[in-house]
């Protein structure tokens, strides 16, 4: 007689059924009281179903900020399938996983390392903690204006510099897939007794298929923060966090999600964390087998269309492997921005991209995707270059194409900031310094607003970065140099969008008050 699999078990969702199907008369938040006050509008759109299960922390669904029922049951299944020995659930986004994870390790005036394509959650995270960044530069790969990750040799010199880090937090993969040798990085930080971070919003999926890059937990990451909605089949903003090792203090972690999380949280997100998770862990190998045959699929016909390139793994520093369910297409051949490309794709043939880039486009390939949607994604890309001229750049401006107002300029988000890349592919060595004063202390300072030709060289009161991919490009207490503000007027001017800034025409912008 088999023994059953813990893992088909959903407790959380099983749970949640029953209250929906449990018939009595609601006292209680919110006030739609079980759908009966939901409008007309949005039963239309949603059907009412789902407003019967819209409840709040009723004695028998748990309670988010100390478990003990159906929630802990949940968590605890989570954390065996994803491979760690603590797993929290996160019903704000991946966002408040990595804020809480710099202050569950970083105090005012702590140092942690991190690299300057770190995504802005973490520098909210700076701000709140008032902790110090240290900065490393991560590999940038100029023919692909794609910044990677910091290597080991890296890692290594900023802790020799700064011992007396707190912690050490990677990006992996990037938004790109692309991953960096993590496991080398873990070694290298445990060896001054501090816990690596990962911000794995991207890799939920790793531990479910070998020909996927390795998960952060198994490669020696202390703590890892996954979106299990960007890669798997949680609703949006249902992401976890997990915990594996002695390095991280789960008493002062839990303190710290209590004060990023809502205490009236979705059960709606809640549910859809437990069911993705048991998908997963049934029926992750074959789900992310269909997923990786559909990519392989996308890439060997796309990669044959003349004046489009397919980024492939490359032996470079910082790029030790790919997540090939991530699909990134330069179109930059073709005499046009990814920005105009994700236009003339999204409006006029159906097929809409993850990230539009200056020079290329990244697709999300992920097991809810059909065949149907990759024979449209490679048919998009052939009108694309038919309409184009066959991928000439020259003949862009004349059939159709949209052009870049600075088509040969490229830039990148790498190292301290803004790097301009030169026409030869050089990197310019002109860049942002360290910011002079901490995140936290820039961001609760008096700011005044100026003229945007006013701000050179002032000290930036905003967190100013294009999104997606939600890599700042000027953060609270970062001097503004020339080329942050060419790189965003370029971004602009390519049809691109910024945000965090108080002024979206960016004529004027918030600086710290000297």
């Amino acid at each position: 007689m088999s023994v059953p699999n813990p893992q088909q078990q959903t407790p959380l969702l099983d749970a949640l059924r029953d209250r929906t199907n449990h018939h009595h008369s609601p006292f209680y938040a919110p006030g739609h009281k079980r759908g009966q006050g939901i409008s007309q509008p949005l039963v239309d759109l949603f059907g009412a179903a789902v407003f019967r299960s819209d409840l709040p922390e009723l004695p028998e669904l748990d309670n988010l900020f100390n478990p003990e029922g159906v929630i802990a049951e949940a968590q605890n299944l989570a954390a065996e399938a994803f491979g760690a020995e603590h797993t929290r659930f996160l019903a704000n986004g991946s966002t408040c996983g990595i804020i809480a994870a710099l202050l569950a390790t970083c105090g005012p005036g702590d140092k942690i390392i991190l690299p300057r394509n770190i995504h802005q959650s973490a520098i909210s995270g700076l701000i709140l903690s008032g902790a110090i960044p240290i900065f490393v530069n991560p590999e940038y790969n100029s023919d692909w204006d794609i910044a990677n990750s910091i290597t080991p040799e890296a890692a290594a010199a900023a802790l020799a510099q700064h011992s007396d880090a707190k912690a050490v937090m990677v990006v992996y993969p990037t938004y790109h897939g692309v991953c960096g040798d993590l496991r080398a990085i873990a070694k290298i930080t445990h060896q001054y007794n501090i816990p690596l971070l990962v911000d794995e919003a991207h890799g939920a999926h790793f531990n479910f298929h070998p020909n996927l890059p390795e998960p952060a937990l198994s490669a020696g990451a202390d703590l890892t923060v996954q979106s299990i909605h960007k890669t798997l089949g949680a609703m949006t903003q249902a992401s976890m966090l997990h915990v594996k090792g002695d390095r991280i203090n789960i008493q002062k972690l839990n303190r710290a999600l209590q004060l990023v999380q809502s205490t009236s949280p979705s059960y709606l997100l809640l549910a859809s964390l437990d069911a993705a998770r048991q998908q997963i862990a049934i029926h992750g190998k074959e789900l992310m087998m269909q997923t990786l045959d559909l990519a392989a699929k996308a890439r060997s016909h796309i990669s044959q269309i003349p004046g489009l390139s397919v980024l492939e793994p490359l032996n470079t520093p910082g790029f030790v492997d790919l997540d090939r369910t991530r699909l990134t297409v330069k179109v930059s051949d073709l005499g046009i921005t990814g920005f105009a490309a994700d236009e003339i794709l999204h409006s006029e043939l159906g097929v809409t991209a993850e990230l539009p880039m200056p020079q290329h486009l990244t697709f999300i390939i992920s097991l809810g995707n059909t065949a149907s949607d990759i024979d449209n994604l490679v048919k998009g890309f052939q009108n694309l270059t038919h309409n184009l001229g066959g991928g000439r750049g020259d003949d862009a401006g004349t059939t159709g194409g949209r052009q870049d107002a600075h088509p040969t300029r490229k830039f990148t988000l790498c190292g301290t900031g803004i790097l301009p890349v030169l026409e030869n592919g050089a990197r310019s060595l002109l860049g942002f310094p360290t910011p002079s004063v901490s995140p936290r202390e820039a961001f609760f300072s008096p700011a005044e607003t100026v003229a945007i030709d006013k701000a050179v060289d002032r000290l930036s009161a905003e967190l100013i970065c294009p999104y997606p991919p939600g890599i700042p490009v000027l953060m609270p207490g970062e001097i503004i140099t020339p080329q942050a503000l060419d790189y965003l007027q370029h971004i602009l001017a390519a049809s691109g969008k910024i945000t965090g800034c108080s002024d979206p025409s960016l004529q004027t912008i918030k600086i710290v008050r000297k």
